[in-house]
């Protein structure tokens, strides 16, 4: 195992606070840097496909540019009745997203990709891993939901809510193997991802 003190470079590709946030938990010296793709779901492709090729997307763009590093990358697709949910970005958007939601269940897919640099092989290089969420979302009048929108303001989350802040009290349940996949990075399959890259947590 590879101690902290001798890690090869680990670079987060995102511009997400919330990923960066979730990765400080890890106590591991690391850099962002923002990944520059298109992130539009192509014709006829699943969420989960959509989300894994995103996130395989974001680390390979970062680890052309920063060659021999450890890049993470991740994708979250939120899925209603088949359908993409996306960033609502406005608070009109929000309102609509979390009316066609409520009393219902979302599932959301959290991919993650780990690139190792060190690798000559393309193929060895990604570890990836589509974690998957269903939340079901409490049934509240338009009222609540508007006063919640307008105090946390999450034009920036699929499914407009934060569930680590107030959105918590919007949702009646969660089902997941990694309770921090649904704010945006799996940090149990990620912990994972790294040992196999040879990092050690607990080791100076």
């Amino acid at each position: 195992m590879i101690p902290t003190s001798s890690l090869p470079r680990l670079i987060l590709a995102s511009s997400s606070t919330y990923r960066k946030q979730l990765l400080s938990r890890l106590r591991l010296p690391f850099e962002v840097l923002v990944p520059d793709i298109d992130e539009t779901p192509l014709p006829d492709e699943t969420p989960s496909t959509t989300a894994l090729r995103l996130a395989l997307g974001k680390a390979r763009a970062v680890a052309e540019r920063q060659p021999g590093c450890l890049v993470i990358g991740s994708d979250q697709v939120a899925v209603l009745d088949g359908e993409q949910i996306g960033k609502p970005g406005n608070h009109p958007a929000a309102l609509k997203q979390l009316q066609k939601m409520r009393g219902r269940e979302v599932v959301f897919h959290t991919a993650l990709c780990l690139w190792d640099g060190r690798q000559d092989d393309p193929q060895a290089a990604a570890q990836l891993e589509d974690v998957i969420t269903v939340v079901r979302l409490r049934d509240l009048p338009d009222a609540e939901l508007d006063a919640y929108l307008r105090i946390e303001q999450p034009y920036d989350c699929a499914g407009s809510a934060k569930n680590e802040g107030l959105g918590i009290a919007l949702l009646a349940s969660i089902a997941s193997n990694d309770p921090t996949a649904l704010t945006g990075l799996p940090l149990i399959a990620l912990t994972g991802m790294l040992r196999q890259a040879g990092v050690s947590f607990f080791t100076e």
